[in-house]
């Protein structure tokens, strides 16, 4: 076809190589093109040597130009793909990380376990700090439809926006999330405390002081990056108040950095939680942590049975 066209018109197939020398990268130019192509996979190839309308120049031009200013490629693009689903992505949250998709793995594998112990009732799942949405939209596409509730928070209603969006694209599985402003377990309803079979969280846990990546530090949201002198900050909070809101047997995901595991199990044990583990990322680096409240936690109940909590760090039995 592109023998027909008068040599002053401008392919998608030129445009590409173009846009490829602008980039520096002929993969980032492909999705560049694609995006501004409406098109992908086997459709792109065939648009290859149609010429590109106005409005397609226009639009490749404005993402390299964000691109070469250094903004990350999935803000420029506006959406990226995470296992199963595509999520709008920009400014107001984080992008999502292949690291983020394993802790997603690790939650659906205790759902499968969970789901065996509690029979026919749906799961009843919290994602906290959802961000994009991408944990809890994962976890509600990916379970079968009507097995679990997800409560998703954030206390961000600029992110909560984003998730909501998301939210929108995800067919009747959508219909399983319920989104919640509020900071962690504030956001959650009183009356669903001690009932959660799963909490689920990727919060931020990068040093105040820490180095991180340019493109990291003046494009992603700080308050879902850093917390706290120690990267701890958020992760304190959470693991110290799973055991209120988890049932007995519940379980918490949550991701941690790289250097965290022994710091993360020390807190999981002084907050009682048991058959506490770290698990690592395909680099081989600390990146989740799983624990799970034991048959009986908390001076409440401990005081009604006349029995005590499990030591800490202690098996759930």
């Amino acid at each position: 076809m592109s023998d027909e066209l008068p040599s002053e018109v401008l392919t998608w197939r030129r445009l590409h190589a173009e846009t490829a020398a602008a980039l520096g990268s002929a993969l980032e130019a492909r999705w560049v093109c694609e995006t501004a192509a409406g098109a992908a996979g086997a459709d792109w190839t065939d648009l290859l040597d149609w010429g590109v309308p106005t409005r397609g120049v226009a639009a490749v031009d404005r993402m390299v130009a964000r691109r070469r200013a250094g903004e990350p490629l999935q803000y420029v693009l506006g959406v990226w793909a995470f296992r199963t689903i595509e999520l709008a992505v920009d400014r107001r949250v984080l992008i999502p990380r292949p690291e983020t998709e394993q802790v997603v793995e690790v939650a659906l594998g205790e759902a499968g376990r969970l789901r065996r112990e509690v029979g026919r009732r749906p799961l009843v799942v919290a994602d906290l700090g959802t961000g994009s949405g991408a944990i809890a939209i994962s976890i509600a596409v990916e379970l079968p439809l009507g097995a679990v509730t997800v409560w998703a928070t954030d206390h961000s209603s600029d992110a909560l926006a984003v998730a909501s969006a998301n939210l929108a694209g995800a067919g009747r599985a959508a219909t399983q999330v319920q989104l919640r402003e509020g900071s962690w377990y504030d956001a959650l309803p009183e009356d669903a405390r001690g009932s959660f079979d799963l909490i689920v969280s990727n919060p931020p846990y990068i040093a105040s002081d820490e180095e991180v990546g340019e493109d990291v530090r003046d494009w992603e949201p700080p308050a879902a990056l850093f917390a706290g002198s120690d990267g701890l900050d958020a992760l304190r909070l959470i693991v110290a108040g799973a055991s209120a809101w988890l049932r007995p047997g519940g379980v918490l995901v949550c991701e941690i950095g790289s250097g965290q595991g022994a710091s993360v199990i020390k807190l999981a044990e002084d907050a009682a939680l048991c058959d506490v583990e770290v698990r690592p990322d395909l680099s081989g680096r600390d990146r989740v942590l799983l624990a799970r409240r034991g048959p009986i936690a908390g001076k409440k109940v401990a005081d009604a049975t006349g029995s005590r909590p499990p030591p800490p760090g202690a098996s759930c039995g």
